[in-house]
């Protein structure tokens, strides 16, 4: 397995508009951002990956551009972006730019005048055809519900959008398209970027004919979702295999590539170094544990044995030739503490086993701003405090068209909302958690009194510093970066334990993903000598190796075996 400064560093993605506020308008902004750089360093991040900043009317947290090329206003401006890049590399520190290319925003340049004419220069940077039977030119459901496609009067034809009706998707098939993407991501990079986080990348290719979806439509539906259509189609490999050799392989750059419905086995063919596509993917198989066949808002219940049988599959799959991306949580997904443990009595033990399974398994890991002091959901009594497009259309669709009952409604939002990652980050117990001296754009999680970065600095045993330690770990145990991946206990309903193995050097990870007690059988770890506790996230318990033993709720322990 060949060395890479990007499968040894820890990557903390930062939600610019919720990090910190540094001039009072209520919106984090890229001075915010230099002025918690040091705060970074402290937790011992080597890389920075950033949300959008991009000029952007913002129908999507600005994952609508309208230029490429400039910065939103209310972040600031290219010189303070420029400032930023300057004081993380003299940190020794990376940043990573998210690179938005299915898409732009319908106010983006190129789009104004697609939408102009039929004979417009750039009508065919975007996809148009015309409807078919007085209707849509086929039956596909965006992302954010309802038709793919917007109807535009001035030509009488459809633009197909995968996500808001602002954010036409472009088309790839044409070389210009192709030409402008290449020369802005050189741009950028010429600029000292570091590399990019790549959006929803594995839609760019749409399969030919744009022929409708066969799969059942309900009475309730028009329209069908159907990913099977919308990734990994014939193409998308020549795309970024072109995008590699025109730009990424010309500097040492990291790649990250946001792949929708792909598997362990089509997720190595985008990252298997002899392809020359990218470094590593983000894959959504285990983050869809507990969606049902309706999609994300059909909530069901998932079983340990299967959220293992998926974490091994990538880790076996991958090894020697792919990398995994390692992370719970994101802007796009509630936060793993309510998600996947407890975020009342057990939070903290919870937080910690969390981090220590996504910081112990091969991969780059993924910090979650807020991830690293516990920060849990925020469930939002009203509709009206909450942001997010994806969620307001949902509310819209359920309670207002089909008059579903609000108060479930309500709870399957404060379960799977996307806002529950965006609440301010939580730096203090002051009235706004210290994240800015105005009224915030979105309100602040109410446990902020509690969980904040103030309280977690001080205290030697919070979740913080047990972040810090993690980190100093990985960092000092290449078996922990490049070691090979083996699963114990497959079986096991409560317990999730591994071996990581890298010539002699062998790391035990015993972690119980459970508010019960649990007994850890010693047979099922191969003979050893002696076992060396290197990390715990309990303190006052027996946590010797000397037979069989009792795991605490949410306990973990990684050991070194000799």
């Amino acid at each position: 397995m060949s060395e890479k400064w990007w499968k040894e560093a820890i990557v903390y993605q930062i939600y610019t508009r919720s990090f910190y506020d540094s001039n009072g308008d209520g919106i984090g902004d890229l001075k915010g951002i230099i002025r918690k750089l040091d705060y970074l360093k402290y937790l011992g991040i080597d890389v920075i990956w950033l949300c959008p900043v991009y000029e952007s009317p913002n129908d999507d947290n600005g994952y609508d551009i309208s230029n490429y090329y400039g910065v939103m206003k209310e972040f600031g401006t290219l010189e303070d972006l420029e400032t930023l890049f300057s004081e993380v590399h003299k940190r020794d520190m990376k940043i990573i730019m998210d690179l938005v290319i299915n898409h732009t925003s319908d106010e983006h340049k190129w789009f104004v005048e697609s939408r102009a004419g039929i004979g417009s220069d750039k009508r065919d940077y975007y996809i148009w055809r015309k409807g078919r039977d007085g209707s849509e030119p086929n039956n596909w459901k965006s992302y954010f519900g309802g038709s793919a496609w917007e109807y535009d009067k001035t030509t009488d034809e459809y633009y197909l959008h995968l996500f808001s009706r602002k954010q036409p998707d472009l088309n790839w098939l044409n070389p210009e398209v192709k030409e402008e993407i290449f020369n802005m991501m050189t741009w950028w990079l010429d600029k000292g970027i570091d590399g990019f986080r790549m959006d929803v990348i594995n839609l760019l290719s749409k399969p030919e004919g744009l022929r409708n979806s066969e799969r059942a439509v309900s009475t309730t539906e028009k329209y069908v979702f159907d990913e099977d259509l919308y990734a990994n189609q014939p193409g998308i490999h020549e795309i970024l295999q072109e995008m590699n050799k025109t730009v990424l392989s010309r500097y040492d750059c990291m790649t990250v590539g946001e792949t929708v419905n792909v598997t362990a086995e089509t997720g190595l063919l985008y990252t298997d170094g002899s392809r020359n596509e990218l470094n590593m993917i983000f894959q959504f198989e285990l983050m869809g544990i507990d969606t049902g066949k309706g999609g994300k808002w059909d909530v069901v219940d998932w079983k340990l044995t299967d959220f293992k049988e998926i974490l091994s599959k990538w880790q076996k799959v991958l090894h020697g030739k792919g990398w995994n991306s390692l992370f719970l949580n994101n802007h796009d997904n509630p936060r793993a503490v309510s998600r996947f443990g407890d975020d009342g009595l057990y939070r903290e033990k919870c937080a910690k086993m969390l981090a220590t399974l996504t910081h112990t398994l091969e991969g780059t890991p993924y910090i979650y701003q807020g991830e690293e002091i516990g920060m849990t959901n925020a469930a939002f009594k009203s509709i009206d405090d909450y942001r997010d497009i994806e969620t307001l259309n949902f509310y819209r669709e359920m309670v207002f068209e089909r008059q579903k009952d609000e108060r479930e409604i309500m709870r399957l939002i404060h379960r799977r909302g996307r806002d529950n990652a965006r609440t301010p980050m939580q730096w203090d117990g002051s009235k706004n958690a210290g994240f800015t001296s105005a009224a915030p754009w979105i309100k602040v999680n109410s446990n902020h009194r509690y969980i904040n970065v103030e309280n977690e600095v001080k205290d030697e045993n919070s979740i913080l510093n047990f972040y810090r330690k993690l980190i100093k770990l990985r960092k000092e145990n290449p078996v922990l970066i490049y070691g090979q991946y083996i699963p114990l206990l497959e079986d096991s309903n409560r317990i999730i334990s591994y071996i990581r193995q890298l010539e002699g050097d062998c790391v035990l990870i015993i972690m119980n993903f459970s508010k019960e007690t649990s007994q850890f059988d010693i047979k099922a770890v191969p003979k050893y000598q002696e076992a060396q506790l290197l990390l715990a996230n309990y303190d006052s318990f027996d946590v010797s190796m000397a037979g069989d033993f009792v795991l605490m709720p949410y306990e973990a322990r990684v050991y070194r075996l000799q």
